[in-house]
């Protein structure tokens, strides 16, 4: 009896510190690939010819990448980039400049 719950114990508290870990690194994968976005896209949000990212809902923005992935928007540069980022990336970094924007943000 006391086995079954010991390793019942060690599998929950492996299970705990690993989705630890995955959470924690999700935010800094997300801003690695904002990184490259950063290149054209200001993520201040200051508008320079090119529109702004940060502070766009995740889903909206996730939704527009998907977009230019299916070339339902057309956009050369956007698809290119769209193209290069799994379903996973593209959720991540539109969590990660949707935060940003949010922070940005006086309260």
């Amino acid at each position: 009896m006391i086995r079954p719950f010991f390793a019942f114990w060690i599998s929950a508290s492996l299970f705990v510190a690993v989705a630890d870990q995955v959470a924690a690194a999700e935010p800094d994968r997300g801003a690695q690939i904002a990184a490259t976005c950063a290149s054209c896209h200001r993520l201040d949000s200051r508008d320079k010819g090119i529109p702004p990212i940060t502070g766009l809902d995740a889903e909206k923005l996730a939704g527009m990448m998907q977009a230019f992935k299916s070339d339902a928007t057309p956009n050369h540069i956007m698809r290119a980039v769209s193209l290069s980022l799994s379903d996973d990336e593209i959720a991540a970094v539109a969590h990660f400049l949707a935060a940003q924007g949010k922070e940005a943000t006086p309260p």
